[in-house]
């Protein structure tokens, strides 16, 4: 997302902020942070910092996009940019050349910038102690909290807390709750249907909101996320022993609903016969990512030659037998919220109440075929999910790498068991891959033919979704989403 900055104020604003300086002294910044590392502060009247898409859709090479990707993830709370850029086959030197070349701020300014304005959200939105939003944001303590609000904002943070608009004061009743911003429009009703026979029973739910199990800093806890109705915002509510470095579940969210992610972006679909009547009718539709990726991987690979209720029901098993449960993780609940004074998280306020978490990577590993025995699960399914574990936990398969489509692909397509369609399938849930397609998936094939009037095998349809390159997943998830609506009980995933 551009901003223009403006140099005789030292701010950079949206670029429909009522503000209307001077053309001679502005300039235009591919995003908030680089706008930020030139020295300028966000605007206060626009908030620029608050729009979903800051670093969305920048043209960057892979290995930037990949570590871009990391650094969102939280990679740098940890690790320092030698480590990034090893992770991308590079020296930290030239990693940080080509960071300030295409992005306009180095590795480690986006990382101070994530969290900062994480922070600066907290303090906006929540009535949370300085302390504890310093160690929400990963800021390490009240110091360095005021640090970055001063550098970057001007203001301290009781400042900033007093700048609150009328009717934000917020409340931390019955969980804590933060508004996430979207690129609109955002149809949130379309993600709940999509994912309402998906969801793994005693994990997630769908209601009119989406409620699952979170671990946070290795305590259970519950996430809801519902639509704030004003054409902008979601809201999302944590419900925590402790609110320690939320910002990585807030990113978790963000990345699943697709909020980032720009709905213009796969205009080449508009003027598609198939495709283009099905993006007018439903034009704010994302591609559902992934909350947690070792989970969606076992999804998916579930789904293998079963319904969706199907794998659906058999997941919900994984995770009542091998999963930590909720009651188990809340025993941390009373210690903590002594030790941290952080308030004792309440019960969702609708939805049912998860109550597992999904077993980790090592966790699955470890239990081995014998841990899925007698699930409803075929032996050479118990491999594949088995041989899945054993890759992801021993590191062999990184979730977190953001390589071409077809090297993703390619390597996935090493592992015992998996096909081109589970492969393009985490592609596109797991890696964020716009242009996976599942060629051979019933319910693309019975949407276009119910579409078309025409029968359409896989090799016809690999053949017809060439024309949606560079986006064939979003062409998917219209197909998909077509399909549910079409009163036809068309398999999809």
């Amino acid at each position: 997302m551009q901003v223009e900055a403006v140099s005789t104020t030292g701010i950079y604003c949206r670029a429909e902020c009522s503000a209307r300086p001077l053309a001679r002294n502005t300039a235009r910044y591919p995003s908030s942070v680089a706008a930020e590392a030139a020295g300028y502060r966000p605007c206060l009247r626009c908030r620029p910092e608050r729009r979903a898409g800051s670093l969305a859709g920048l043209d960057a090479p892979e290995p930037v996009a990949a570590a871009l990707l990391r650094i969102t993830d939280g990679f740098l709370d940890d690790h320092d940019e030698h480590t990034l850029a090893s992770h991308v086959g590079y020296s930290a030197r030239h990693l940080r050349r080509l960071f300030e070349l295409h992005i306009g701020a180095t590795p480690s300014a986006i990382a101070r910038s994530r969290r900062a304005h994480f922070a600066r959200r907290l303090i906006d939105e929540t009535d949370l102690p300085f302390d504890a939003i310093a160690r929400a944001a990963g800021l390490g303590g009240p110091r360095q909290l005021h640090r970055a609000m001063a550098s970057l904002f001007g203001f301290t943070p009781s400042q900033l807390r007093s700048k609150r608009r009328r009717g934000e004061r917020p409340s931390i009743d019955g969980g804590l709750t933060l508004s996430v911003p979207y690129m609109a429009p955002f149809d949130f009703g379309a993600f709940l249907a999509h994912h309402a026979r998906r969801a793994i029973p005693g994990v997630e739910s769908t209601n009119d909101t989406y409620v699952r199990s979170i671990s946070v800093c290795g305590h259970g806890g519950v996430a809801e996320v519902a639509d704030a109705a004003d054409g902008e915002h979601l809201r999302l509510r944590l419900h925590l022993p402790t609110y320690d470095s939320i910002i990585d579940d807030v990113h978790r969210a963000r990345a699943l609903l697709g909020t980032d992610a720009d709905p213009d972006r796969p205009a080449v679909l508009n003027d598609d016969l198939v495709i283009g009547p099905l993006m007018r009718a439903a034009p704010g539709l994302r591609v559902p990512r992934s909350w947690d990726r070792f989970e969606t991987v076992i999804r998916i690979v579930a789904g293998q030659q079963v319904s969706v209720a199907a794998a659906s029901t058999m997941c919900g098993r994984i995770a009542r037998r091998l999963g930590v449960p909720l009651s188990v993780a809340d025993a941390t609940v009373d210690e903590t919220a002594r030790n941290q004074a952080s308030p004792v998280p309440h019960r969702p306020r609708s939805g049912p109440l998860p109550t597992h978490l999904f077993p980790s990577a090592a966790a699955l590993a470890d239990a081995g075929a014998r841990g899925l025995a007698g699930l409803g699960f075929t032996q050479r399914r118990i491999d594949t999910i088995i041989g899945v574990a054993q890759a992801v936990s021993s590191g062999d398969l990184d979730l977190e790498a953001a390589h071409s489509l077809d090297d993703t692909v390619a390597q996935l397509r090493q592992l015992e068991g998996i096909g081109p369609w589970s492969a393009h399938l985490i592609a596109m849930r797991v890696f964020g891959h716009d242009d996976a397609f599942p060629a051979s998936d019933l319910g693309l094939r019975r949407a276009v033919e119910h579409l078309t009037g025409q029968p359409c095998n896989p090799r016809e349809l690999q053949a017809r979704a060439e024309s949606w390159r560079p986006y064939r997943s979003w062409a998917a998830q219209h197909l998909w989403n077509a399909a549910a609506g079409s009163h036809r009980r068309l398999p999809s995933d």
